[in-house]
């Protein structure tokens, strides 16, 4: 029992963490209507930058400036690659296809930086654990939960409490509508890319912390983890986003626990039981758990 709850618990902080990452998704997804491949490598430039900067900086400033960075670069990459206003027909699959060039570009250059090398991100809580009960835990799980947890309700309170959320909502209900009442798209989802783009460099921060040996270039690619999160939630959803991040969250950190007995599943399945969830959900709910279906007029 002891062994399932500190599996639970860490499968929950890893969730949790995956929550800050899908969040990207879903915000880009309803501003835009394009699916973001270059967010691996937007969290992977996060975490390059909190790693460097470290040093001269304090933990405290590099994050900071990392998420500053990380988000402008993401705002710089609709402004500057994916320009318009998203009305267009068919623009959104374009811009999909040329988030991956992004991708590519981004992930070669900090792969090279990077190279072989893991890199610390000087993070305060180190290999330091805590024991609640009959659970330990690694404090930067728990710090990756309440940080989650304040940055999930900001992300929240923005949608609901701020013009650019009621203009956000408004345009992922109707984009054409949403131009004609005046609502400038185009800012609105620049804004979207810089918010996911800053959520991405805070998760890096937590995917890399122990027990995660360090930053290395692969880190990424953990980021595509949280993508069946997204989807699971219908990535059209916020609140779906978080149901799904805390059930692959769940499902990896089991799967992982129990790989002996599950053995008979392959070595490393834990690696692709997202996915296999994520296929699992949509054969019974293919919008997604929060998904709705859409009315098409023809």
């Amino acid at each position: 029992m002891t062994d399932l709850l500190d599996l639970a618990l860490g499968g929950l902080a890893l969730g949790a963490v995956y929550a800050l990452v899908a969040l990207g998704f879903v915000i880009v997804f309803r501003a835009s209507g394009v699916l973001n491949f270059a967010h691996g490598s937007l969290l992977l430039l996060g975490g390059y930058l909190t790693a460097v900067l470290h040093g001269p900086l304090g933990f405290a400033g590099a994050l900071a400036a990392a998420v500053l960075a990380t988000a402008l670069t993401a705002g710089a990459v609709d402004r500057l690659l994916l320009r318009g206003d998203g009305t267009e027909p068919g623009t959104a699959h374009v811009r999909t296809i040329a988030t991956l060039g992004v991708d590519l570009l981004l992930a070669t250059e900090l792969t090279r930086r990077i190279g072989g090398d893991l890199l610390t991100l000087g993070d305060p809580w180190g290999d330091a654990v805590t024991t609640l009960g009959p659970v330990t835990v690694a404090d930067s799980r728990l710090a990756a939960l309440a940080v989650s947890a304040v940055a999930i309700g900001a992300v929240f309170a923005l949608f609901r409490l701020t013009p650019w959320g009621l203009s956000l909502r408004a345009a992922a209900e109707d984009t054409e509508a949403a131009a004609l009442m005046g609502i400038r798209l185009a800012r609105v989802r620049t804004l979207a890319w810089c918010l996911a783009g800053a959520l991405a460099a805070l998760a890096a921060v937590f995917l890399a912390a122990f027990p995660a040996p360090g930053l290395e270039r692969t880190t990424g690619q953990i980021a595509l983890k949280a993508f069946p999160a997204a989807v699971l939630g219908g990535m059209a959803s916020p609140g779906g986003a978080l149901a799904g991040s805390a059930l692959i969250g769940l499902t990896e950190a089991l799967v992982a626990g129990y790989q002996t007995q599950l053995h008979v599943l392959g070595e490393g399945f834990a690696d692709v039981a997202p996915y296999a969830a994520m296929v699992l959900v949509l054969l019974v709910r293919p919008t997604g758990l929060f998904g709705v279906k859409g009315a098409v007029r023809v």
